[in-house]
């Protein structure tokens, strides 16, 4: 049992051939991902890295039974990618591409409602469940494997904290990059259910970063829960100025509540540990499993 990808999810590259696509899929090979071909219409019959190019999901579905997808494709392009892999039957999506405008979001996101599947991203790091599947371009040799979940916002302090989670003597269960973007497919509070309802997570790591409610949002779910597992929360951006984006296109203070000091606040009225730095997420819930 792991948190949307293992070693036996049949996962397919959106935008195989391409520069990116080409890049990231030779490094999840590399780590044993079940990289099972890719897509990229017009070349199908062709084989890239050794593996089958199909001309849409469709087919790659119906040949080889994919039901995983990472799309690398231009931003102009991905939400269509988002939305065909959807309609395919994928089950889980996990969307790379930066730079998406919001409206083809809201297209996208609405559209694939009505499909069983669960998107992760966009403009996001990917999953990673150490050992066994790499699903995005995250460093894999960060990542050892345990019993500590990481939801993110950010890609870099997703990586931050696996390692300080593998210093502090703990591991990863599963690393969950939900994507920086106004307008995600799987928001924090989403992705902290999937690992509170894991049983091979003792754990969680939460972190977010000013702009938005998804972390209040998270952390009353949270507290609705009894607080069933420890967690440990950061919030980036605690010295960004109001009404500027900050990084992310979602990070930008509109409201009082949107201020990493009122997060951070809610979160730790929620029972979360709270922590000010990066380098406090390892020894804090290494601290907080003694007890």
């Amino acid at each position: 049992m792991s948190v949307l990808v293992n070693k036996d999810s049949k996962i397919i590259v959106q935008g195989f051939t391409g520069k990116e696509g080409t890049f990231h899929a030779e490094q999840m090979i590399e780590y044993g991902t079940n990289i099972i071909g890719g897509v990229t219409p017009g070349k199908g019959g062709t084989e890239h890295l050794g593996k089958p190019v199909f001309n849409s999901v469709k087919e790659a579905v119906t040949k080889a039974g994919a039901d995983t997808s990472i799309i690398f494709v231009p931003p102009g392009f991905a939400a269509d990618a988002i939305m065909e892999a959807a309609e395919a039957g994928i089950k889980v999506i996990i969307c790379i591409t930066e730079g998406i405008p919001v409206q083809d979001m809201v297209i996208a996101k609405a559209y694939i409602e009505k499909y069983p599947c669960t998107l992760i991203g966009p403009n996001c790091p990917g999953v990673i469940t150490p050992d066994e599947a790499k699903v995005g371009i995250m460093p894999g040799f960060v990542f050892k494997k345990g019993r500590i979940g990481v939801v993110s916002k950010s890609g870099t302090l997703t990586y931050e904290a696996a390692d300080q989670i593998v210093k502090a003597g703990l591991g990863v269960s599963t690393a969950i990059g939900i994507g920086g973007d106004p307008i995600i497919g799987t928001p924090t509070k989403d992705a902290v259910k999937l690992l509170m309802d894991d049983p091979e997570t003792d754990g969680i790591v939460m972190i977010g970063e000013i702009g938005g409610n998804y972390e209040a949002d998270a952390a009353r779910y949270i507290r609705s829960t009894g607080n069933k597992k420890p967690v440990v929360g950061f919030i980036a951006g605690q010295t960004a100025p109001k009404g500027r984006t900050m990084g992310h296109a979602g990070a930008i203070v509109g409201g009082h509540d949107d201020t990493a000091e009122a997060k951070m606040k809610i979160m730790a009225e929620c029972g979360i540990h709270v922590v000010k730095s990066p380098a406090e997420i390892g020894i804090t819930m290494a601290g907080v499993l003694k007890k």
